[in-house]
C-alpha cells in the first residue's frame, strides 16, 4: 500500500514526509482494518512533521481524521461492522483502568495511544484500529467533506463545551473565535445554530469573507477589539502571543479556551487580564463520548465542511500550505486516487 512515513522532523521545505509501499495491516483481536477514502490533515500533523511537536515513534504514519469501509475485523468483533463506513479519530485505545478512565476522563487515559503519533495513522491505504474506538458513520456521507469532523470537528466541539456556556445558556451569548481553519470553521457553525453571536479573529480576508459567509457578527485582526466584550473565547491558532489579546477582548466572569495541543509561548501576563473572575482553560485531547455527541449535533445543525483536496502524492503541498496560511477550511487528502 502507500502510505506518507514521517522519520526525521523538518521544514516543510524540506518535504519531511516520504511515501512507501507499505503491505496490508492484518486485524488482531478487537480491531479492525479500515480501506481509508479521505483523510484530513491537521495543524498537529504540522507540529509533527516540523519537529514543533516530539515524535513518540519513528518512523510514524501521520493522519488522524480518516474515513473509510471495515475490510477486515479480528476476533471478538462483531461481523456486521465489515463493510460499514467508519471514521478512525486521534484518541486511538486507552486503558481503561487509571483514575481518569474509572471516572469517564478517557481524555486524559494515562497511557493512551494516538492514531498518527503513537501508532500509525490514516495517511495510507489502509489503518487498523481497535474497533471500539472507531466511529460509525451513514453510508450516505461524502469521505472527503465528512473528514475534518473528526478532529478539527469533536475538537472544537469540546472546547464549545469547556466555554461554560451550556450552563449560562448559548442564546445570543457573545462568543470568540481566535483563528480560522479547519476547527473554527466548524464551531462556528454550532455556535449559531444554538444561538450565540460569533466574532471572528483572524489574518487574511480570505478567511474573514469565510466567517462572514458562516454568520460571524464581526471580524477582524487578532489584536483588534470587538464592538462587544465577549462572554467566552476559543484560540484555535497555534500562537500564544493571541492569549493576551483574547483575555483583554473577555468580559468580567468569561472563560478563554485554548484548543491546540501544542502553542507557542504564552506571554507574560498582567493579572489585571485575569482579574473579575477571568479564567483561562485547555482543551486535551477528546473522549469517544465528544465524538458521538458532536456528530449527532452536526448532522442536526447541517454542519458543512469548507475543503481543499490532495492527492497523497502532494501532501507536502498541503502541508506547507497549511504552514503558509493558504487552506481556507480544512485540507483532505484523497486516498481513493491512490
Amino acid at each position: 500500500m502507500t502510505a506518507a512515513v514521517l522519520a526525521v522532523p523538518g521544514p516543510v521545505e524540506s518535504r519531511p514526509l516520504r511515501l512507501e509501499r507499505r503491505t496490508r495491516p492484518e486485524a488482531r483481536a478487537g480491531e479492525v482494518v479500515v480501506e481509508v477514502e479521505a483523510c484530513a490533515l491537521c495543524r498537529t500533523d504540522l507540529h509533527l512533521a516540523t519537529g514543533e511537536l516530539a515524535l513518540r515513534r519513528a518512523p510514524i504514519v501521520p493522519g488522524h481524521q480518516a474515513v473509510g469501509r471495515v475490510v477486515e475485523v479480528g476476533a471478538g468483533v462483531e461481523r456486521a461492522l465489515e463493510g460499514r463506513r467508519v471514521g478512525v479519530a486521534w484518541l486511538h485505545e486507552t486503558c481503561g483502568r487509571c483514575r481518569f478512565c474509572v471516572r469517564g476522563d478517557e481524555n486524559l487515559c494515562e497511557a493512551a495511544e494516538f492514531t498518527g503519533w503513537t501508532v500509525d495513522g490514516g495517511l495510507a491505504r489502509w489503518v487498523r484500529a481497535p474497533a471500539a474506538f472507531v466511529h460509525r458513520l451513514s453510508d450516505a456521507v461524502d469521505p472527503v467533506d465528512t473528514a475534518p469532523l473528526l478532529c478539527a470537528g469533536i475538537i472544537g466541539y469540546r472546547c464549545l463545551r469547556t466555554t461554560g456556556l451550556d450552563a449560562r445558556g448559548w442564546r445570543d451569548a457573545r462568543l470568540g473565535v481566535f483563528g480560522f481553519g479547519a476547527a473554527g470553521h466548524i464551531a462556528i457553525q454550532l455556535a449559531r445554530s444554538r444561538g450565540a453571536e460569533v466574532f471572528v479573529f483572524t489574518r487574511g480576508e480570505r478567511h474573514r469573507a469565510l466567517a462572514r459567509d458562516l454568520g460571524a457578527a464581526w471580524t477582524g485582526d487578532s489584536d483588534a477589539t470587538p464592538p462587544s466584550p465577549l462572554d467566552a473565547a476559543i484560540v484555535f491558532a497555534p500562537a500564544g502571543e493571541v492569549v493576551p489579546s483574547a483575555l483583554r477582548a473577555l468580559d468580567a466572569g468569561g472563560t478563554l479556551v485554548l484548543g491546540g495541543i501544542h502553542m507557542s509561548p504564552i506571554p507574560e501576563l498582567p493579572y489585571a487580564l485575569l482579574y473579575r473572575e477571568r479564567g483561562i482553560r485547555s482543551v486535551a485531547n477528546n473522549t469517544r463520548a465528544d465524538a458521538r455527541e458532536f456528530l449527532a449535533e452536526a448532522e442536526r445543525a447541517g454542519v458543512r465542511t469548507s475543503v481543499q483536496v490532495y492527492r497523497i502524492d502532494a501532501v507536502n503541498g498541503a502541508l506547507a500550505d497549511l504552514a503558509g496560511d493558504r487552506v481556507q477550511g480544512a485540507a483532505v487528502v484523497d486516498l481513493r486516487a491512490t
